[in-house]
């Protein structure tokens, strides 16, 4: 990961320290132009635009509009619920259900094998670093279509391969994440360019991107997705402290017990709005018989999308599949340090040849981690004084709450759908933020 860019300028100038590093595969393809390759990734550093004009039409299927869809729903996408940043306590089995109690004593193990109560609970805030690949690689579209989808068995559907992030095909980017509790967190993430800033400051959960205004997510705020995964034990224990085993399943030839939490309706209602409803919110985690360690993060969420007039209300259903691999000890604590998600955005409704899927993978890897950052304070956590604005002017953004219900995906199909359709509204669907979709028809 580089972190200083040189200065394009002048030779005898002073280099720019990049706020997101930025991945060395960058340059892989450039070595023989060394300033060439510092030229194409000169937007990285400049300042960001204010000029908030509503992306073009998506059915051009061009790059930039994949990168919108791949950081809108694989970017920053935040756990269903809060979480106490207090460990939880010892369990008496007696108390409880069996599967209650099976799963508390698998929350048990799992904090011992990264690192025990004392070290966890050592930890006043954590910083990490890392690179990311992220690419669409697949769309099905029209009839035959279902959540089990494969090109042998669609064959009424439209199928298109894109591309693979584990091949080496993708958008490369990189991100920066600073957290003191599971309520208060930066992240900034960079991916071929384009950068999407979110975070918590224990009040309210916010996003910017570069085609949007900063807005805030509905409900509570919650932890951030992406530190579930591998990097935030204490969290992830908190999290499955009140989960139920639902059983064993083998990941990748390790055998897991399964762990299950659902949203409560009260919390769903919270996040949802006048014309999104959020209808229901797993989140699984599946633990290693053999070393108590979380292997894989599963979530999946559904929610209704009303539509205005006499149409029919569309469904999206989002399911996120990240495994983890690659622990290391870090200060005493066992972290991940690489991994892949696997994600399936599916829409139906109105008619059969409307519904289409997409999949969509991010593989990660963390290049450096630490913890209890000295003189990192509230300050590092305070939201963006554009949603700040707004809250002091008592209303949401003019044109956001509404999303129409002929919303489809950014990517053209042979003698299929030709309504232009901007990516922002695809893009919304982390779905935590979909009510906030500016409407840019």
């Amino acid at each position: 990961m580089r972190t200083l860019c040189p200065n394009l300028g002048r030779e005898d100038g002073l280099e720019t320290v990049l706020e997101v590093p930025i991945p060395e595969e960058m340059f892989a393809s450039s070595n023989n132009n060394k300033n060439r390759s510092w030229q194409n990734v000169k937007s990285w550093v400049k300042p960001p635009t204010t000029d908030r004009s509503p992306p073009p039409s998506v059915f051009s299927a061009n790059r930039n509009d994949e990168i919108q869809l791949l950081l809108g729903v694989v970017g920053a996408p935040l756990i269903p619920l809060p979480i106490s940043s207090l460990l939880p306590t010892a369990p008496n089995i007696k108390d409880h259900a069996i599967e209650v109690s099976m799963a508390k004593y698998i929350v048990q193990q799992y904090i011992a094998a990264t690192g025990g109560e004392k070290a966890l609970n050592s930890v006043d805030s954590m910083y990490a670093m890392g690179k990311v690949k992220m690419a669409a690689s697949e769309f099905i579209a029209g009839q035959g279509m279902s959540n089990n989808l494969s090109s042998n068995n669609n064959k009424n559907g439209k199928v298109m391969k894109i591309k693979s992030a584990r091949n080496g095909v993708g958008e490369v980017g990189g991100f920066v994440l600073w957290q003191k509790r599971p309520e208060l967190w930066c992240l900034e993430l960079v991916v071929s360019g384009c950068k999407i800033s979110a975070g918590s400051d224990g009040k309210v959960a916010w996003r910017q991107t570069p085609w949007h205004h900063s807005h805030a997510s509905r409900g509570p705020p919650r932890p951030l997705r992406r530190s579930l995964q591998g990097l935030d034990p204490r969290s992830t224990a908190n999290l499955f402290s009140n989960s139920i085993c639902i059983g064993e399943k083998s990941i990748h030839n390790e055998d897991c017990f399964v762990l299950k939490l659902e949203a409560e309706p009260s919390t769903l209602r919270a996040r949802s709005s006048s014309n999104v409803e959020i209808i229901r919110h797993t989140i699984s985690g599946y633990f290693s018989q053999r070393t108590g360690l979380l292997t894989q993060l599963e979530d999946s969420h559904l929610l209704r999308i009303k539509a205005i007039g006499n149409s029919e209300s569309v469904f999206w259903e989002t399911t996120m599949e990240s495994h983890i691999q690659d622990y290391k000890t870090i200060d005493g604590i066992n972290i991940a340090h690489a991994g892949r998600t696997a994600v399936s955005l599916v829409r139906y409704g109105e008619s059969t040849e409307s519904h289409s899927t997409t999949r969509m993978e991010e593989v990660w890897e963390i290049e450096e981690v630490d913890f209890n950052v000295v003189g990192l304070s509230m300050d590092c956590f305070l939201a963006p004084g554009d949603l700040k604005k707004m809250e002091e002017g008592g209303g949401e953004q003019k044109g956001c709450g509404v999303v129409r219900g002929n919303v489809v995906l950014p990517f053209k199909i042979r003698g299929g759908l030709s309504r232009p359709v901007g990516v922002s509204k695809v893009a919304a669907f982390d779905l935590d933020d979909s009510e906030n979709s500016q409407d840019d028809e």
